[in-house]
């Protein structure tokens, strides 16, 4: 494929769900609705943690650098997709697209490397509570968020690269309401075995670690619960990881069967609905999550 197939090409239009145009209204106020609600959410409880000096400790550290990625996450995509829904379709520069998808990617691999950081962090609480101070410092800690955002980053960076490398032809209607890796390789008029092999791969390896630290983690602190002989120690012991259950439930979830629809013949608006959980519902869910049964969230808002 010669270059000026590549350069021809000026941006994309996103459809959104184009398939019910009669919809497109009540979407855009569910996602505006939601957007508040997740700014809202996560800004409150990025400067609560940074306002109280009580939750100065390495759970509500890595609790706010959570409550960032889903904020920035949802800020990467909802406002262009507002327009989408709001106009029935709308413009996105080439530029543009690919800033969209490499800090999509580059998010959503932090979080899921940060999920597995936080199942450590509650392994440690469980069942090394006399080492947990010194083993989650605050120089590891800082040192361990470094780690996650570099890894999330240069991977996307990595496969934005090769995007980069792809010619389009006069492929431009991109049916989706953002731009998202999978979506582009179908566009795509060249040869894209490269980008699918490395899309494979680090997403086998980057789930796969995670997953791996999160069941690892899970199993030793379900074991030392079980130990415990009173239950009503056992309750409180569990009670400080269902949080963190519940939020890797909805993340892995949702973004699970998202990529299992996108292989199978169904409608491509029904993977979008499955995307709107981790885009969307996830990010606004999360602070709700780790405040409604947390006595020392509530108290420093009562603060």
């Amino acid at each position: 494929m010669d270059r000026a197939n590549r350069t021809v090409l000026s941006g994309f239009v996103l459809l959104g769900f184009s398939d019910a145009p009669e919809l497109q209204t009540t979407i855009f106020t569910i996602f505006l609705a939601l957007y508040v609600l997740m700014a809202l959410g996560n800004l409150t409880m990025i400067l609560l943690i940074n306002a109280d000096p009580q939750l100065h400790t390495p759970m509500y550290f890595f609790l706010n650098h959570l409550s960032f990625i889903d904020f920035c996450l949802s800020s990467a995509i909802v406002p262009k997709a507002l327009e989408t829904f709001l106009l029935g379709r709308s413009h996105i520069s080439l530029l543009g697209c690919f800033a969209q998808m490499y800090f999509f990617l580059a998010l959503i691999i932090c979080e899921s490397f940060l999920l597995g950081v936080m199942a450590y962090d509650r392994y440690m609480a469980v069942c090394n509570p006399l080492f947990y101070t010194t083993t989650m410092s605050r120089e590891r800690c800082y040192g361990v968020m470094v780690l996650v955002y570099t890894t999330g980053f240069l991977t996307s960076l990595m496969h934005t690269i090769l995007a980069g490398r792809l010619s389009f032809c006069q492929a431009r209607s991109i049916n989706h309401f953002f731009c998202e890796l999978p979506t582009l390789l179908q566009l795509s008029c060249s040869d894209t075995r490269a980008n699918k092999i490395l899309k494979v791969s680090h997403a086998g390896l980057n789930t796969g670690s995670t997953v791996l630290m999160i069941l690892v983690s899970y199993t030793y602190i379900l074991h030392a619960i079980l130990q415990i002989p009173l239950a009503r120690r056992k309750l409180k012991a569990f009670s400080t990881c269902t949080s963190h259950l519940a939020a890797i439930t909805i993340f892995y979830v949702p973004g699970t069967l998202a990529y299992a629809q996108a292989r199978k013949t169904r409608s491509q608006d029904q993977a979008k609905l499955v995307s709107v959980c981790y885009i969307v519902l996830t990010p606004t869910l999360n602070p709700l999550i780790y405040s409604l049964r947390n006595e020392e969230v509530k108290g420093a808002l009562r603060r």
